[in-house]
C-alpha cells in the first residue's frame, strides 16, 4: 500500500477532507474505549499482540514468526490472525492439510515454519481466542497478529512496528496517507520497532529517529533490518547460492518490495521482475505468465525467485513447479545496536510475571 510514486501521492492529496472525516471517525472511536464507555475484554492468559497504526508492510510477519520461535522453548503458542483474502470465513484451525487459500497465506506461513505451534484465523479475535483455547487447552501464551487497531481485546504487551522509510510521525490518516489509526495510539505500545532500516544505519541517523518518535519512559525503542538467508528450491528445499552470473525473474506480491529489489540488485547482474498485489491469489494464468516470461530471459544461468509469503500461494502448482528452477528466498529480523537480548528479555518478563502473579493469587486464596 505504499504509495512512492510521486504522481500518485500527489492525487491522494485531494482525498484529504476524506482523511480529515476518518480520522475523526477513529478518535472518536479510541476515546471511547479509553473512557471505558465500552470495555475492552481479559483473558486470563498472556497476549502479546504485533502490529502497526498503518497500512503495507511493516514486517508484520517476520516479527510474529521471531516472537513464536523464540517463545515456544519455554509456553505452548497459539498464534491468531485475520487470515487476509481467505476464501474461507469465521474460526479456523490450521492442520496438516491447510493450505493458503483455506486460512490466508501468513498464517499458512507460520503453519509451515513452526508446525509446532497451533495457528488459527479468525475475523472476530474475541470469539476466536475461547475456540483456539477450547481447541487446545495447553496454549499458555497468544500472540496475536495485527490486532493493535482492534480495541475490543486487551493485550497484556504491544510491540508495534514503524517502518524506517515511512515513519508514523511523518504520515496522515487514509487516504491521504497510510494511517488507519491516530499517532497517539502508540502510547499504548510498550515496545516501538522500527523495521527495514538499512542494515548499517549510524549512530547518528538512530539518535534522531528516538528522538523523533520520544518514546514515553514505560517504552523502548529497538531498530531491526531485513536479513535475506539462502534461497531454497520450492518444492525440493535444495538450496542455491546467488550469483552475480546469474539471471533472476523475481515474482512477488508483498506491500511493499522495495527492500526485496535493492536487494536483487546488488546480488545479481540484472533481474527481470513480475509484480503483484499483496496477497495475491495466483491464477493459471498467472503462473503461465511467470513460465513465458522466465523462458524469455536470455542468460544460460537463470532461476525463478519469489518470497515465502508468495510460495504458500504457489505452492498449489506443485506438480508444474517440479521442473522449473523456481526458488524462495526466506527472511530474518536482524537487531542493530546489539539490542536483540535486551528485546528478548523484555518480551519474556511479560508471560513470567503472568505466571508469577498467577502463582501468588493461587497461594493467597488457598491461605485464605
Amino acid at each position: 500500500m505504499h504509495f512512492k510514486n510521486i504522481y500518485l501521492r500527489s492525487f491522494r492529496i485531494f482525498l484529504f477532507p476524506i482523511a480529515f472525516l476518518y480520522g475523526i471517525v477513529v478518535k472518536i472511536r479510541n476515546l471511547i474505549y479509553d473512557k471505558n464507555i465500552i470495555k475492552s475484554v481479559k483473558f486470563n492468559i498472556p497476549i502479546i499482540c504485533v502490529g502497526n497504526i498503518s497500512v503495507g508492510g511493516t514486517g508484520k510477519s517476520p516479527m510474529v514468526e521471531y516472537l513464536a520461535g523464540m517463545l515456544k522453548t519455554k509456553y505452548q503458542i497459539g498464534t491468531l490472525s485475520r487470515g487476509y483474502k481467505r476464501r474461507t470465513s469465521g474460526y479456523v484451525l490450521a492442520n496438516e492439510y491447510s493450505t493458503a487459500i483455506e486460512i490466508g497465506d501468513e498464517p499458512m506461513q507460520f503453519h509451515k515454519n513452526h508446525p509446532d505451534i497451533s495457528v488459527a484465523v479468525g475475523e472476530k479475535r474475541i470469539e476466536a481466542i475461547p475456540q483456539l483455547l477450547f481447541d487446545n487447552p495447553e496454549i499458555k501464551l497468544i500472540i496475536l497478529d495485527d490486532a493493535f487497531q482492534h480495541r475490543e481485546i486487551h493485550a497484556g504487551f504491544n510491540v508495534v512496528l514503524t517502518e524506517y522509510s515511512n515513519l508514523y510521525t511523518r504520515d496522515f490518516f487514509l487516504p491521504t496517507g497510510d494511517l488507519r489509526d491516530q499517532r497517539s495510539s502508540m502510547e499504548r505500545a510498550n515496545i516501538i520497532v522500527v523495521t527495514k532500516c538499512p542494515p548499517k544505519l549510524s549512530e547518528h541517523e538512530k539518535f534522531h529517529i528516538l528522538k523523533e518518535l520520544n518514546a514515553l519512559p514505560h517504552q523502548k525503542i529497538f531498530f531491526t533490518a531485513i536479513q535475506y538467508d539462502t534461497p531454497y528450491h520450492i518444492i525440493t528445499g535444495e538450496k542455491l547460492l546467488l550469483k552475480k552470473e546469474m539471471e533472476i525473474l523475481l515474482v512477488c506480491g508483498i506491500a511493499n518490495p522495495a527492500p526485496l529489489t535493492a536487494y536483487i540488485h546488488e546480488q545479481t547482474k540484472t533481474y527481470d521482475a513480475l509484480f503483484f498485489s499483496d496477497h495475491h491469489i495466483f491464477s493459471l494464468d498467472d503462473f503461465l505468465d511467470i513460465k513465458s516470461r522466465f523462458e524469455y530471459l536470455s542468460e544460460k544461468e537463470k532461476i525463478i525467485l519469489t518470497t515465502e509469503k508468495d510460495a504458500v500461494r504457489l505452492i498449489k502448482f506443485k506438480d508444474k513447479l517440479s521442473d522449473l528452477p523456481f526458488y524462495v528466498l526466506p527472511i530474518s529480523l536482524e537487531f542493530l545496536f546489539g539490542q536483540e537480548k535486551e528485546f528478548i528479555k523484555m518480551i519474556e518478563r511479560y508471560p513470567n510475571e503472568f505466571y508469577e502473579k498467577e502463582k501468588n493469587y493461587v497461594q493467597d486464596d488457598q491461605l485464605a
